[in-house]
């Protein structure tokens, strides 16, 4: 494992009921004018309009760009990019789920940057000059991307989601307040609950794993691991709701200061090509992909079956690794997560895109992350598995 020099986290984060009132005093701190970046059913809900209310409070200008989509792509990038620079802005906001979260971490780069986001994959193009301020306000609990350095953007000319990862896109400011994820409808908690889960699994299992990663990736495991169900059956549960806030906080900055592996490899170009949101595809993925690395990462399996069953701590590893997997599987059966099919894609559309996923998957880089690291045809069978994957089989060995 490798031991890094520097654990990056944003420079303040705000947690807890009621935090949200606390983002005119930080946006003050870092300007005048804030470009709010959203979608629109953050506006319908009213956090947007709570939003400006508390920056009118501290005399802070704002302006709304609330045109994103359920996945981020390069040309939600350049709208709001026009908008920023058209009225002057000097500090972005993010309102939402992950998509609006890594949207406005490309604006606040390229703001001062300049460039295409695509030019930033790959660290092609390096960041020369800080970025804009930015404020990250996440209304799930799941992609963790307000405490993350990487963003996820959709080039719509070659449908490939680009994964970019550079210091300068983590934000200055976070505020986690478990009361705007109260309001997401249950199968979007259900996604974005898994998808933490994922990441946090990921940063335990990763090549690049090491002991800071490995705490937060542990801690993060136990918080999802007992109130993810209850988030999902009682919309009430505030404390639920915060643990899972706080876990997904967790498990973004162990898979930031780690990595990703497997699945997001693979997911990212389902995403792209079939417009199914991350959190979905992360979570139709995480079951056989843990099912295929089993036998190059049993100990760390095993410390998450742990973690379902505490009873596994008197039985040996392997069975202690089959509870982990077996345990995921019956979690996505009780929050009802649909395999590609159920999804609705078609399988001869999905078969003539194999070819085309596996290639994308593996220039992320991500699989190469991987306890076990898969052959093209390896991942091609991967996804022929998880078109059809039955959570109610028993696990494969």
């Amino acid at each position: 494992m490798n031991i890094p020099t520097a654990f990056q986290s944003p420079a303040i984060i705000h947690y807890g009921k009621g935090s949200f009132q606390e983002v005119g005093k930080e946006t003050i701190r870092k300007g005048k004018k804030a470009l709010i970046i959203s979608d629109q059913m953050m506006e319908q809900l009213g956090y947007i309009e709570k939003c400006r209310t508390y920056l009118q409070e501290e005399n802070v200008e704002s302006v709304v760009y609330n045109g994103v989509g359920s996945e981020p792509t390069d040309k939600f990038v350049e709208e709001a990019l026009h908008f920023f620079h058209q009225e002057k802005c000097d500090v972005v906001l993010s309102i939402g789920g992950g998509s609006c979260i890594d949207t406005a971490k490309s604006v606040a780069v390229v703001s001062t940057n300049g460039g295409y986001i695509g030019d930033y994959m790959g660290g092609k193009k390096q960041t020369s000059h800080l970025p804009s301020p930015h404020i990250a306000i996440p209304t799930t609990a799941g992609t963790g991307s307000e405490a993350t350095d990487v963003t996820i953007i959709t080039n719509t000319a070659n449908e490939v989601k680009m994964m970019i990862k550079q210091p300068a896109f983590l934000p200055e400011v976070a505020i986690i307040d478990p009361e705007l994820s109260k309001s997401a409808p249950a199968k979007v908690k259900a996604a974005t609950g898994v998808d933490a889960l994922s990441h946090a699994i990921e940063a335990y299992i990763s090549q690049k794993a090491h002991p800071m990663s490995d705490m937060m990736a542990l801690s993060a495991m136990e918080l999802i691991v007992s109130n993810l169900k209850k988030t999902y059956d009682d919309p009430e549960d505030l404390e639920a709701q915060a643990k899972m806030a706080l876990g997904a906080l967790q498990a973004g900055w162990a898979f930031s200061n780690s990595s990703v592996c497997l699945v997001h490899g693979m997911s990212r170009p389902i995403g792209a090509l079939f417009h199914v949101p991350h959190g979905f595809s992360n979570a139709m993925l995480l079951p056989a992909v843990m099912e295929f690395s089993r036998e190059a990462a049993i100990k760390r399996l095993a410390d998450l079956g742990r973690i379902f069953k505490p009873e596994a701590e008197k039985y040996s590893n392997e069975e202690a690794a089959d509870i982990a997997i077996s345990s995921v599987k019956e979690l996505c059966r009780d929050l009802q997560i649909p395999n590609l099919q159920e999804w609705g894609i078609e399988q001869k559309e999905f078969e003539s895109a194999v070819d085309k996923m596996v290639k994308d998957a593996f220039e992320s880089g991500s699989p190469g992350k991987n306890p076990k690291v898969p052959s093209l045809e390896e991942m091609k069978e991967l996804y022929r598995v998880c078109y059809d994957y039955n959570y109610a089989e028993e696990t494969m060995r």
